[in-house]
């Protein structure tokens, strides 16, 4: 009996890994964000401040992202970690729709593939 209910444990801490592995429907890996652009702690690294107030960690090996620090760009890019990220994202939901009133703003890492320059300052 022991043995049968492990097995049964198993499989289904299984069966939650694996689905936890997809992105929930409706939220994709790949999304484009418009914000303020300025330098990371490194070299390669930057931060996205979208106009919502959330803020993206980013980083690219196809643009070159330092052309355009201080500027309002749209970036396009991959979640990294998605599945991860879009599970925080649906708990902060669930959390505020329970009346939490922490605010909902988002913090995430991105990998971009493409750049486009709105303006060539932030707005203040």
């Amino acid at each position: 009996m022991r043995n049968l209910l492990l097995c049964l444990i198993l499989t289904l801490a299984g069966t939650v890994f694996l689905s936890a592995q997809d992105a929930p429907k409706g939220k994709a890996h790949a999304r484009a964000i418009t914000g303020c652009l300025s330098q990371g702690d490194s070299s390669n690294e930057f931060l996205l401040t979208a106009q919502d107030g959330s803020t993206w960690e980013v980083r690219s090996d196809a643009v070159s992202l330092a052309p355009h620090v201080g500027h309002t760009v749209t970036a396009t890019g991959t979640v990294r970690a998605a599945a991860m990220h879009n599970m925080k994202e649906d708990a902060k939901d669930a959390a505020q729709d329970a009346g939490m009133k922490k605010d909902n703003k988002e913090h995430g890492h991105m990998e971009i593939t493409d750049v486009k320059m709105i303006s060539d300052s932030c707005p203040k």
